[in-house]
């Protein structure tokens, strides 16, 4: 006899249910749908990268969430920590595509990061970027996708958060900062989230920042009024600081492309906190968070134009931005922002009456099925209640029976679940018959 084996998952990993899977997928088919409505293009990328492809571009941290082994030809690997680098070694690798290059790209990446709610060790990120233009109208076009992708899946209350690590950088210099510091200040406002201000503020004192250095700090970060408000009064503060001049600049030509975009003003919020603790950012970083349930950012990117050039001694302009699948799912299924018919895109099961009718339900689920419509043919051994059952636990519309008496006169009886009617039709009219009852579905969904 075989031992028996407890059977059980990697901490940090899910196995996702079909239930699970179809709302993934609905979140996705979505996401896909924007993105290439907006002239981006798919590309993937391998699981396993080189040790020396990914080290070094995400900052200590990120090179020690890395998962990282040593394989049997003794190569040291690990698992991609994001899509970005990645997409950047593409870049170097085929220098002949056509620029700017729009492209997405949906895969699952890993980090051995400590799991929580809406956090996981491996998750799927939906990336864009657009490679090869400085234009702010790159930037726009992604954060106007990201909009509107969150619009069509239903959400309402949340924000768009906006900032430059320029403008970060101009403030680092007047507060008379080394420049070589400029990361380790970024690192700790990132953390504002989850440490506070307090938290902040102690642990860049505990860096070596003095008090002097640490108030002008938190005085232009503590900036209030209208995105354009704040704007105006950095820049007074920041006009002998190049790097932040330009900052200001590339966020009024942002700022004003997104008005073009109709984006609500409500939607779109200038924060000097925003920091992104990457270490690849060099411009416009941008992330999305929702006012209900806490559970952090649900998209988060920004501009990296210094990434490419590790690879191939060439800096090119690029800005991406990532939708963290796993949040966006957590968050719609915590405040039912799913369709609530939405549990299979089965349309149609034929049952199997008995086992001198099996040929001719098949001819039934091949007529449908080449008609384009979602059918599925039972083939277990219930009995025609049970058959029934499955296709009310499945939430399965519509369900056909052929019983010796049909099957002889070439007809099929027709069951709608919902409403309970059934009717008995030609089965050269079942076609027709089906589209009809999928089309009243529709209606009656429609309208609850």
């Amino acid at each position: 006899m075989t031992p028996k084996m407890k059977p059980r998952i990697y901490k940090g990993t899910r196995d996702f249910l079909p239930e699970q899977m179809i709302k993934r997928n609905f979140v996705i088919d979505t996401v896909k749908d924007v993105f290439e409505k907006f002239g981006f293009e798919p590309l993937e990328t391998p699981t396993l990268e080189l040790w020396e492809t990914l080290s070094g571009k995400y900052g200590d941290e990120g090179d020690r969430l890395t998962y990282r082994f040593t394989d049997r030809g003794k190569r040291e690997v690990g698992l991609r920590y994001d899509l970005t680098v990645p997409l950047a070694r593409v870049m170097a690798m085929y220098p002949e595509i056509s620029k700017p290059f729009k492209r997405y790209q949906i895969q699952p990446v890993w980090r051995a990061d400590k799991p929580q709610k809406g956090r996981f060790r491996e998750f799927y990120q939906c990336d864009i970027d657009v490679i090869g233009s400085s234009s702010m109208l790159a930037d726009a076009e992604i954060i106007s996708a990201i909009h509107e992708i969150l619009v069509i899946l239903g959400f309402r209350r949340f924000e768009m958060r906006i900032n430059s690590r320029k403008i970060l950088s101009g403030i680092v210099q007047v507060a008379g900062i080394e420049s070589e510091k400029e990361t380790e200040v970024a690192r700790s406002i990132d953390k504002m989230d989850k440490i506070g201000r307090e938290g902040v503020r102690k642990e860049l004192k505990e860096t070596g920042f003095s008090d002097k250095q640490l108030n002008i700090i938190f005085d232009i970060l503590d900036i209030t009024g209208t995105n354009r408000e704040k704007l105006v009064e950095t820049a007074t503060i920041l006009k002998d600081s190049e790097s932040g001049m330009m900052g200001i600049q590339e966020m009024s030509d942002l700022f004003e492309f997104l008005r073009e975009y109709n984006i609500p003003e409500e939607n779109i919020h200038f924060d000097l906190f925003l920091a992104r603790g990457l270490d690849y950012y060099t411009g416009p970083i941008f992330e999305t968070v929702v006012r209900e349930p806490k559970i952090g950012s649900i998209t988060g990117g920004g501009r990296y134009d210094r990434l490419i050039g590790i690879f191939s001694g060439n800096d090119q302009p690029a800005t991406g931005c990532s939708i963290g699948l796993e949040r966006i799912v957590t968050v719609m299924d915590e405040l039912g922002m799913f369709p609530g018919n939405l549990k299979t895109k089965v349309q149609v099961l034929v049952t199997i009456f008995d086992e001198g009718g099996i040929h001719y339900s098949i001819s039934l689920a091949g007529i449908l099925r080449q008609a384009g419509i979602y059918t599925e043919l039972y083939t277990g051994s219930a009995k025609l209640r049970g058959q029934f059952g499955l296709a009310n636990d499945r939430s399965i519309p519509l369900v056909l029976i052929a019983g010796p008496d049909e099957r002889e006169k070439n007809m099929v009886t027709l069951k709608n679940m919902m409403t309970g009617e059934q009717q008995t039709i030609k089965k050269t009219d079942l076609v027709q018959e089906v589209r009809a009852e999928i089309a009243s579905l529709h209606k009656v969904r429609g309208k609850s």
